[in-house]
């Protein structure tokens, strides 16, 4: 099954046993507000078409995503031991066949692998789980020297329709002062925020110096993208990497 799909541009950086792909809106059999391909299960969609979608998701990929209950916070899992519905906002394996995936609907999300192909993880990075350290637990479970590590900040919200406040300054800039230079000031006590440089500084923080992606808005996108933000009651995307079980496709 074809299916319009968003694939991550490594620069040729990772190695052709990695996959990866995000999802788009287009391509399922969701209607109105979730039109069409939604893959979030718990936003008000019907459950029977969600669950067509993401077998439509599944089939077009050639793998099964392990799905995870986002909670917006900085937990990881091992993909290949997930069993149930976790809670949790990202998973990494070492196994082929196992899909690491995260659903957003304005978060970032970031895709990692090694150079050599052996390890792959991905985290849903909203302020607050990237805040508190998605980012690095995330590469810290791979067990990978992060100077080995790629990255790609998937589409998200961008930093001209990311209004924050100082909660969420403060937040970072408790952790890392220089986090400052992602925020411009709009009024008094509102930021604009720039996700896509906070993942890239906490990337660095990390050891991470091969990044990948960002830029793609996903609020000034609508024919494309779900956003929260945007829309309130939507949809989500999923994005996913995975080890390919035998010579790369």
């Amino acid at each position: 099954m074809s299916l319009p799909l968003l694939r991550p541009v490594w620069a040729g950086a990772a190695p052709p046993g990695v996959g990866a792909a995000m999802s788009l809106r287009e391509g399922g059999v969701s209607e109105g507000l979730y039109a069409s391909l939604n893959l979030g299960a718990a936003v008000g969609d019907d459950a029977e078409t969600v669950v067509e979608n993401r077998a439509r998701f599944a089939a077009a990929l050639g793998a099964r995503p392990s799905w995870l209950r986002q909670v917006h916070g900085p937990r990881v899992l091992i993909a290949d031991e997930v069993t149930g519905l976790p809670e949790a906002d990202a998973s990494v394996t070492r196994k082929a066949g196992v899909v690491c995936a995260v659903k957003i609907a304005d978060c970032m999300p970031v895709l990692l692998c090694d150079r050599a192909g052996t390890a792959v993880g991905a985290a849903h990075a909203g302020w607050r789980g990237l805040s508190q350290g998605v980012v690095e637990n995330t590469v810290a479970a791979m067990g990978c020297d992060p100077a080995d590590l790629i990255a790609f900040l998937g589409p998200a919200i961008g930093p001209s329709a990311f209004e924050v406040g100082d909660d969420v300054l403060a937040a970072f800039v408790a952790v890392d002062p220089a986090a400052r230079s992602a925020f411009a000031p709009l009024r008094p006590g509102k930021w604009l925020a720039d996700l896509f440089l906070l993942g890239r500084q906490r990337l660095a923080r990390a050891g991470v110096r091969s990044v990948y992606g960002g830029g793609l808005c996903t609020v000034g996108s609508a024919d494309r993208f779900y956003s929260y933000r945007r829309d309130r009651v939507t949809g989500r995307m999923a994005a996913l990497v995975w080890l390919h079980p035998g010579p790369a496709p």
